[in-house]
C-alpha cells in the first residue's frame, strides 16, 4: 500500500468530513475530493468508516507525539507540563475551529473514535503521571492523582472561547499547586505559543 496515497486518501477525507460529516459523507465524495475513482479509494481503505478511523488515529498519533517530545524536553517541569496540556488542547481546537464535524473525531463516546480518544487519553495520562514522577508531587497528590487533575483541567478549558490564553497561566497554577514550585511573573510564562 502506497503510503502517500493513503496520506491523500486520509486528506481528502478530512475534507469531506468538515464539509458533510462523518455521517453525510460517502465514499463518492472522498473520490471527487481525491479526483480519483471510487475503485481506487478502495485500493487503500475498507469504506469510509476505515477512513475516518485512520484519519482519527494519525490525528491522535501526530499530538501524542507533540505530547511525547514535550514531556522529555530539556526544559523546566511547567514548561514541559504546558507542553504536553498544548498538545491535547491544540488537537481538540484545531479541529473544532476547521468544522464542527471536525470536533467529531475527538468525542469519546462515539462508536468509531471512541476506542482511539480512550487510548490517546490514557497515553496522555501516563507521559504526565511520568512527568510528575520524575518532578516529585507535594505531599498528599501523587503522580497518578496529579495527571488525573491536569487532564480534567485541560478538558474544561478545551469548551472556554478564550482557551489558549488561558492555558499558560492554568499551566502555571498547575506547577504551583503540584509541583509546589513558585509560580514564573506572568511576562516570562511559557515563551511557546500554541
Amino acid at each position: 500500500m502506497g503510503t502517500d496515497r493513503l496520506e491523500e486518501v486520509l486528506d481528502a477525507a478530512y475534507d469531506c468530513l468538515k464539509r458533510y460529516g462523518v455521517r453525510r459523507t460517502t465514499m463518492d465524495d472522498i473520490a471527487t475530493a481525491m479526483g480519483v475513482s471510487r475503485s481506487a479509494v478502495y485500493q487503500y481503505v475498507r469504506g469510509k468508516d476505515d477512513a475516518f478511523v485512520r484519519l482519527a488515529g494519525r490525528l491522535h498519533e501526530q499530538a501524542l507525539l507533540r505530547a511525547h517530545e514535550a514531556a522529555t524536553a530539556d526544559a523546566p517541569y511547567a514548561d514541559r507540563l504546558h507542553g504536553v496540556l498544548a498538545a491535547k488542547l491544540d488537537l481538540v481546537l484545531q479541529l473544532a475551529g476547521d468544522s464542527p464535524h471536525a470536533a467529531e473525531l475527538t468525542d469519546e463516546k462515539t462508536r468509531l473514535f471512541g476506542d482511539i480518544c480512550t487510548s490517546f487519553t490514557a497515553d496522555l495520562r501516563s507521559l504526565l503521571t511520568g512527568l510528575f514522577a520524575e518532578a516529585g508531587t507535594v505531599a498528599g497528590v501523587g503522580p497518578a492523582r496529579a495527571a488525573d487533575i491536569c487532564i480534567a483541567l485541560v478538558v474544561g478549558l478545551e469548551s472556554a472561547p478564550d482557551a489558549r490564553d488561558l492555558l499558560p497561566q492554568a499551566t502555571g497554577a498547575l506547577a504551583a499547586g503540584l509541583l509546589g514550585t513558585p509560580p514564573a511573573p506572568p511576562e516570562t510564562l511559557y515563551s511557546t505559543t500554541l
